[in-house]
């Protein structure tokens, strides 16, 4: 997820604790309009994405509980039970479990079109992206007579998105000698230019939640979830709010989003800029990216993933580079300057080696985190961009083709691979 300008590649902290519990409402508020990413919905693309994978029933389904719910505190619990589903099903669905009629009949051809087309195969990331967001504009635009204040809406609203992106699951087995791996993702993005665009770190992050990986030193455990593109919730320290609990209890963690074509780079430097490109709800930030206790915060972080090893090893079909590069504005300067080979001393972030987007961005804050908790020196981690996740040549309409999936799956088994590296060598 790499804007710098929109390259080619392009296709690829005020922690908060939470809305505070909601008192009940004297009178029901008007429910907000449905966002311009939950807009997107009534397109074709998604509608058949839906159908396609079986989720088109999840948010009728869900409508149908709310309107069952006779108070706020029946509502959040079955938005907390539903969001919870939701991820659990996505990820049996990616993992080989679930309802055998929706795992997909990819020698169905594509082309030509006409007839009864085939399920999606199920390592698609996509029936989740829609499927959460035909169920947030359930809940945004939901008037129970028992009405909602703005305050609990957007609790709501928060339940439901971190229990559907399994950033309330992650949990890993007690005992000795199994090491633990943290793994985050993201949703689709650029959909205006491409409304069938999946995203393969949101894909990853659904074949290995809840894995096993066998390393030299013995299995390893990884956990995964998935974060929005959007600048908004970054500002609200979602990053944070997830991975705060987690970072000083496991052994390894990466962020992993889509980057350039035909190729894996992980990325050496973070920069604290953001570079004002357009996230999902068409909303662009050009500024410092904001943490808390600015006065601290550092122009660049870097990764501690044992990059060497990595790019060293044979991992799969694409090759993967050390990216160095970063775009600063120099100690006294006013202009900016690429680096092809780190910042110099005092300069200020334009571009980290992963952009100025917010694939730079959760990288950014991931490692600052780390750092920020001691732990620069005894936990490896950092970024890993994909390659981007590209249609057969000729597929110019169709929401799958077997080299959609192909490559799809090539990248999960990548990441997966350089896991195993990781792990080893740290």
């Amino acid at each position: 997820m790499i804007p710098l300008r929109i390259r080619i590649g392009v296709l690829g902290l005020a922690l908060l604790s939470g809305f505070s519990t909601p008192t009940a409402a004297s009178a029901a508020e008007a429910a907000p309009s449905p966002t311009v990413e939950e807009r997107r919905l009534d397109r074709a693309v998604p509608q058949e994405i839906l159908r396609r994978s079986g989720f088109d029933t999840v948010a009728p389904r869900f409508a149908r509980v709310l309107d069952g719910a006779r108070s706020y505190a029946q509502a959040r619990r079955a938005v907390v039970r539903e969001g919870t589903q939701l991820w659990r099903r996505a990820v049996d669905r990616a993992q080989g479990r679930g309802p055998a009629e929706y795992e997909g009949r990819e020698a169905l051809p594509w082309k030509g079109g006409g007839g009864r087309r085939a399920g999606l195969s199920r390592d698609d990331d996509r029936p989740l992206y829609w499927a959460r967001l035909a169920l947030t504009r359930e809940v945004r635009t939901w008037e129970p007579e028992f009405g909602l204040t703005d305050g609990q809406r957007a609790a709501l609203l928060d339940e439901l998105e971190r229990t559907s992106r399994g950033q309330t699951a992650i949990g890993y087995p007690h005992g000795k000698g199994l090491k633990r791996i943290l793994v985050t993702g993201f949703d689709p993005f650029t959909l205006d230019r491409d409304i069938r665009i999946s995203n393969p770190s949101g894909a990853t992050a659904l074949a290995l939640d809840g894995t096993v990986i066998e390393t030299a030193d013995g299995p390893a455990r990884i956990e995964t979830a998935v974060f929005p593109v959007r600048w908004r919730d970054f500002t609200q320290g979602t990053v944070e709010r997830t991975l705060r609990p987690y970072l000083p209890k496991v052994d390894l963690f990466t962020t992993v989003s889509q980057g350039r074509v035909g190729r894996f780079d992980v990325e050496r430097t973070n920069g604290a800029w953001r570079g004002g490109f357009a996230d999902n709800d068409n909303i662009g930030r050009t500024e410092t990216v904001p943490v808390t206790d600015p006065a601290s915060q550092p122009q660049w972080t870097t990764t501690t993933l044992p990059y060497r090893a990595i790019t060293a090893a044979d991992t799969g079909r694409f090759p993967v580079y050390d990216n160095t590069s970063v775009t600063e504005i120099p100690a006294g300067g006013t202009q900016s300057v690429v680096r092809p080979d780190g910042p110099t001393p005092g300069s200020t972030a334009r571009a980290g080696g992963g952009g100025d987007y917010l694939s730079n961005e959760i990288a950014y804050r991931a490692t600052l985190l780390r750092d920020r908790l001691g732990l620069h020196d005894v936990l490896p981690g950092g970024h890993v961009h994909t390659p981007v996740l590209q249609f057969d040549a000729e597929n110019t309409t169709e929401v799958t083709d077997p080299e959609f999936v192909r490559n799809r799956l090539d990248i999960i088994t990548q990441v997966r691979t350089i896991l195993k590296v990781a792990a080893e060598e740290s």
